[in-house]
């Protein structure tokens, strides 16, 4: 009967509204266990530490990887986590241990990141494994942070909790990251406590060299494996809607109730997660049943995420997209029936670590779809040297996602939708899958061009 429940940044600031509505008592008043949290960093403190994650404004990450001054701006980060606590005294957080736990954690962190930087101004190793050290190091202080409040709050409210620290801060052993898992929760009952984890795991492998700001989820994926839950659930600050209700509007969507994980895949590549992609393959391999709730709505049954899954009607569940990305069109004279061309592309790419979310072509040139983040000089000026011309543009991109979207006329109903409202279909891709239909657009025409699908598409019923 065990259930993993992940609570993400935004949630973990709504603590009291988590007490009252999680349901922790029974009726007769008897804590309910064998639940397992796993909390993310409050929000906007991971930010602090390492840099905004939407608009890459620096932390102390980057005070330390410019040989600046970094532990003014971490204490900086103290003084913010020592203020994040006044707003749980009312629920019964013990501020002098909370605070305390702050102080050391900040120094002990401080004590590392002073030898790493030592040893970074010798010259006599890799900076990348320094900087992926200290980056690893910064981000596990806010998760340790808030399941250490979390914790303690549950404590004070008459709950047996147990706080699992995956950071690794106390203990030097060379875990992989599976292992510490396996470690921590080796002899832990949890039908006599409630389990807090933190989102980061300290491992040999280095959970953020290949997951970077995704690793909680990854941590929250990997305990699921281990733990083989009833049922793993994501809490969000929304929910998993037929569209963006900021953009359409609360009344023009509703929450969609089932879909799979190639449909989370989908939203995933567009930068809407339900779950970071890496974290949801395991989830899926081994069968583990994935519910994303509102945080604020829980008596909501959110969205159930299967791998088996399909809508039993022909339709579009979900309408979304991105307005951050660039089309690039690459041309070349030569490149009518030359073997391996887009090969030549896919090379610059791979050489500067950079993913497409859309590839379309003619017999001269090859449209790709880029996150805007993604498209720097570099990779630009490396283009323009290889192929006769290169064109960028900012741009949007829409998309019809569902499980079961095979029909006749979605592709031309979607089309006109867009033409009925003047918007140009700059480039345009569907797989024979068809779970994703892909529409790239001016920039200026994202919000109009949602909208327009969205009411072309939906009668508004849950699938």
């Amino acid at each position: 009967m065990l259930t993993l429940e992940k609570i993400g940044g935004t949630s973990m600031r709504a603590l009291d509204r988590i007490l009252r509505d999680f349901q922790f008592f029974t009726k007769s008043g008897e804590v309910i266990y064998n639940r397992v949290f796993v909390v993310s960093a409050f929000a906007g403190v991971t930010d602090l530490l390492l840099e905004n994650k939407k608009t890459g404004e620096p932390g102390v990450y980057h005070r330390f990887a410019q040989y600046n001054d970094f532990q003014a701006p971490l204490d900086g980060v103290a003084t913010r986590l020592k203020e994040i606590h006044q707003a749980y005294e009312p629920l019964g957080l013990d501020l002098a241990a909370a605070d305390g736990f702050v102080t050391q954690r900040v120094a002990e962190a401080q004590a590392f990141l002073a030898s790493l930087a030592n040893v970074l101004a010798s010259g006599y190793v890799s900076a990348e494994s320094i900087l992926l050290a200290a980056r690893e190091i910064l981000a596990s202080i806010g998760e340790a942070h808030a399941g250490f409040v979390f914790t303690n709050v549950l404590q004070r409210n008459g709950m047996a909790a147990t706080f699992l620290d995956l950071s690794g801060f106390h203990d030097h052993e060379p875990y992989t990251i599976d292992e510490r898992i396996a470690h921590v929760f080796k002899d832990l009952d949890l039908g006599q406590t409630i389990g807090v984890v933190t989102g980061y795991t300290k491992g040999v492998e280095g959970i953020m060299r290949e997951f970077d700001r995704g690793y909680s989820e990854v941590t929250f994926s990997k305990i699921a494996v281990a733990l083989k839950p009833r049922e793993a659930i994501i809490y969000k600050e929304y929910h998993l809607s037929s569209a963006d209700p900021a953009l359409v509007g609360v009344e023009h969507c509703v929450p969609v109730e089932f879909t799979n994980y190639e449909v989370a895949d989908q939203l995933a590549d567009v930068g809407m997660e339900a779950i970071h992609p890496k974290a949801s393959k395991p989830l899926e391999m081994h069968r583990i049943n994935l519910r994303i709730k509102n945080t604020f709505e829980p008596r909501h049954p959110g969205t159930l995420i299967t791998k088996e899954y399909v809508c039993p009607r022909k339709k579009v569940e979900m309408v979304t997209g991105t307005d951050r990305v660039v089309a690039v069109d690459v041309f070349d004279r030569l490149m009518v029936g030359e073997v391996g061309a887009d090969l030549r592309l896919m090379q610059v790419l791979e050489k500067h670590a950079v993913s497409y979310i859309l590839k379309t072509s003619s017999a001269n040139s090859i449209t790709l779809v880029l996150w805007e983040k993604d498209y720097k000089e570099p990779l630009s000026r490396e283009l323009q040297l290889r192929f006769q011309e290169v064109r960028a543009e900012p741009a949007a991109m829409v998309c019809t996602i569902g499980s079961n979207l095979d029909q006749p006329g979605v592709l031309g109903k979607a089309a006109q939708a867009l033409a009925q409202k003047g918007i140009n279909i700059m480039a345009a891709g569907v797989s024979l899958r068809k779970v994703n239909l892909q529409f790239v657009v001016a920039r200026p025409h994202y919000r109009q061009a949602i909208i327009a699908l969205n009411k072309a598409m939906f009668a508004h019923e849950p699938c």
